[in-house]
């Protein structure tokens, strides 16, 4: 059996105020995969917690998300992290705050024949 791609989940989560890297990467996961009803491994006769999710987030600066937290946003199954460089940090007028905006990408996988 092998690994197989079955679902591209994504989305977008904010700090409007604070810089907190962790809650907009978290709000994005979240975003993500609340959006969806995945029935494909009940389908298939296989347990939920059968899946492989792998979450890639996009911040401008990686090394601030806790991966941990953003890890158990997952419901159902095992996962991984991987945090890149990317999103948006938008500046107040003043330069003293920022709203952050996270990407989120979750990949599902079932080991399928």
């Amino acid at each position: 059996m092998a690994w197989k791609r079955i679902v591209l989940e994504i989305g977008m989560g904010t700090d409007i105020r604070g810089r907190d890297y962790t809650k907009a990467s978290v709000r994005a996961l979240r975003d993500a995969l609340w959006h969806n009803s995945l029935g494909a491994a009940s389908a298939l006769g296989l347990d939920t917690d059968s899946m492989r999710v792998e979450v890639t987030i996009g911040v401008p600066q990686p090394d601030r998300v806790d991966k941990d937290a953003v890890l158990a946003v997952l419901p159902h199954g095992t996962g991984t992290v991987n945090v890149v460089e990317g999103g948006l940090e938008i500046p107040n007028d003043d330069g003293t705050d920022a709203t952050l905006i996270a990407s989120a990408a979750a990949v599902v996988r079932l080991d399928l024949p």
